[in-house]
C-alpha cells in the first residue's frame, strides 16, 4: 500500500462503491483533488486521494488510484444491522441551521425505530426550538436544558431516553444513512459491548483550515473493527487505558443506557460549555474501560463532520482541545489509583504528545501560527479549568463521577498495576 500523501487544497469529498462501475468525476474546476471514501457492500475499505485537473478525473485514473493506494485489500465483512430501537441525543446551543442539517440526516437513515432528542442547552433565543418545529417529524423531541455544557446536555439526554441504547452526535455532523442501524447492529451482535464508536470523516475540505484540521485532529480511527478492555490491552497503545482519542470521540458515540447511568454519565466539569472546553468524551470512555467494561469501534457506522472553515475558529478549537486534555490529565492525577497507573506510562505519554506535535506541524498551511505554543498553554491551563469546572458543576448539583469507582470489579486494582 502506498503512503498517504496530503492532497492539495481545495479537495472534493465523496463516496465510491468499489464494486460499482467507476465513472469520470467532474466537479467545480477550482477543486485540485478528490478524497473518496471507498466502500464495498456498505462497509468502508479505505480512503483514496485522486488528483483533479480542472475539476476532472478520468475513470481509469480513479481506478488506478484505488488499486495503488488500497492494493488487493479483501472486502470487509458486511456491516451489522438491527431494527432494535435507538435514541440519538444531539446537545446544541445557538446553531439552528447546523442542527437542522444533522437531524434531517439522522431521520433520512434506514433505521425505522429511531428517536432524536434535541437538547437545547441554556438557549439565548427560540431559534433551535423553531428549527425542530420546522423539521415537523414526530420522531424528534425538543428538550430545553437550563444549564450550559455538552456534558450537561448528554446527561439530560440519558435521563430522558427510554431505549436500551443511546447514541450521541454533534450538531455539526451528518450521520451516514446506515449509521443508526449499524450502531444498533453492533450492540445486538456483541452482548459484551457496552459502548461503540465509529469513524468521523470530513464532510468538506474546501479551505486550507479544513484540510489542516482533518490532518491534525485525526478523528478517523481507521476501518478495522476493534474491541478494547483491560483483559485484552491493545498492542498499539503504550499508554492504554489512558489513551486520548484511541477509542473514538463524542461526535460518534453510543452506549447502553443502563451502563452509562450506572457509571455516572458524563463529567460535567469537562467538555464544551465548561471551563475546560473538552475532554469529556475521552474521560467517559477511559472510565468505562477502568470499570471493567468492553468498548468497541465499528467502522461501518460513520458520520461526516463539518470542520471549522476559518483560522480563528480552528485556533479556538485546538486551544479548547488542549485545555480539555489538561483537564482530563488533572482528573487522572487527582485519583490515587489512576495516578499510580498513569505515572508508569509517563514516558510513553510524552512520546504521544511529541507525535501529536509532529502531526500538527505537518498539517499544512492552514494550521494557525503558534499552534505548539497554543497547545502548551492550553495544557497548562487545563488543571485550573478543571478545578473551576468541578466546583461549578457541584454547586449546580451536576455530575462529577470518580474516574475509578471505589466499588470497581475485583480485577480492576490488579489490572491497573500492570
Amino acid at each position: 500500500m502506498s503512503p498517504w500523501i496530503a492532497p492539495p487544497a481545495p479537495t472534493w469529498v465523496a463516496e465510491l462503491d468499489r464494486r460499482a462501475p467507476i465513472s469520470e468525476l467532474s466537479v467545480d474546476r477550482h477543486y485540485g483533488a478528490a478524497r473518496l471514501l471507498v466502500t464495498a457492500s456498505g462497509s468502508p475499505v479505505g480512503i483514496v486521494d485522486v488528483p483533479l485537473v480542472e475539476g476532472r478525473a478520468a475513470a481509469a485514473d480513479i481506478r488506478r488510484a484505488v488499486d495503488e493506494q488500497l492494493g488487493e485489500l479483501p472486502d470487509p465483512p458486511p456491516p451489522p444491522t438491527s431494527t432494535d430501537p435507538i435514541t440519538v441525543v444531539v446537545a446544541t446551543r445557538g446553531r439552528p441551521r447546523s442542527l437542522e442539517r444533522c437531524v434531517r440526516a439522522v431521520l433520512a437513515g434506514d433505521h425505522a425505530d429511531v428517536t432524536v432528542l434535541v437538547v437545547d442547552n441554556d438557549p439565548a433565543d427560540d431559534r433551535t426550538a423553531a428549527a425542530v418545529r420546522a423539521i415537523g417529524d414526530e420522531r424528534v423531541r425538543y428538550v430545553r436544558e437550563p444549564r450550559r455544557g455538552a456534558s450537561v446536555g448528554r446527561n439530560r439526554g440519558l435521563q430522558e431516553s427510554t431505549t436500551p441504547v443511546v447514541a450521541f452526535t454533534d450538531d455539526d455532523t451528518e450521520p451516514d444513512r446506515g449509521w443508526a442501524a449499524r450502531i444498533a447492529g453492533a450492540f445486538a451482535g456483541a452482548p459484551d459491548l457496552v459502548c461503540v464508536s465509529g469513524p468521523v470523516l470530513a464532510a468538506r475540505l474546501a479551505t486550507a483550515e479544513e484540510l489542516a484540521a482533518d490532518s491534525a485532529l485525526a478523528w478517523n480511527k481507521g476501518f478495522e473493527r476493534r474491541k478494547f478492555s483491560l483483559d485484552d490491552p491493545p498492542a498499539d497503545s503504550a499508554i492504554f487505558p489512558f489513551s486520548p482519542g484511541l477509542f473514538g470521540i463524542g461526535a460518534n458515540l453510543a452506549v447502553r443506557t443502563a451502563v452509562a447511568r450506572a457509571v455516572g454519565g458524563f463529567d460535567e466539569a469537562l467538555g464544551p460549555g465548561s471551563p475546560t472546553h473538552g475532554g469529556e468524551d475521552c474521560e467517559f470512555l477511559v472510565r468505562l474501560v477502568l470499570a471493567g467494561h468492553v468498548i468497541g469501534y465499528e467502522p461501518s457506522a460513520w458520520v461526516w463532520h463539518h470542520h471549522r472553515p476559518g483560522a480563528d475558529a480552528l485556533h479556538a478549537q485546538l486551544r479548547g482541545y488542549a485545555i480539555g486534555l489538561g483537564g482530563f490529565l488533572t482528573k487522572v492525577a487527582l485519583d490515587p489509583r489512576a495516578r499510580a497507573a498513569a505515572a508508569r506510562r509517563l514516558p510513553a505519554a510524552l512520546a504521544q504528545l511529541r507525535h501529536i506535535s509532529e502531526r500538527e506541524s505537518g498539517a499544512g498551511a492552514g494550521m494557525p501560527t503558534g499552534t505548539g505554543r497554543t497547545r502548551l498553554r492550553g495544557l497548562a491551563a487545563g488543571p485550573w479549568a478543571y478545578l473551576r469546572g468541578r466546583r461549578a458543576a457541584r454547586r449546580a448539583g451536576g455530575r462529577v463521577p470518580p474516574l475509578v469507582a471505589p466499588d470497581g470489579p475485583p480485577s480492576q486494582p490488579l489490572a491497573l498495576t500492570l
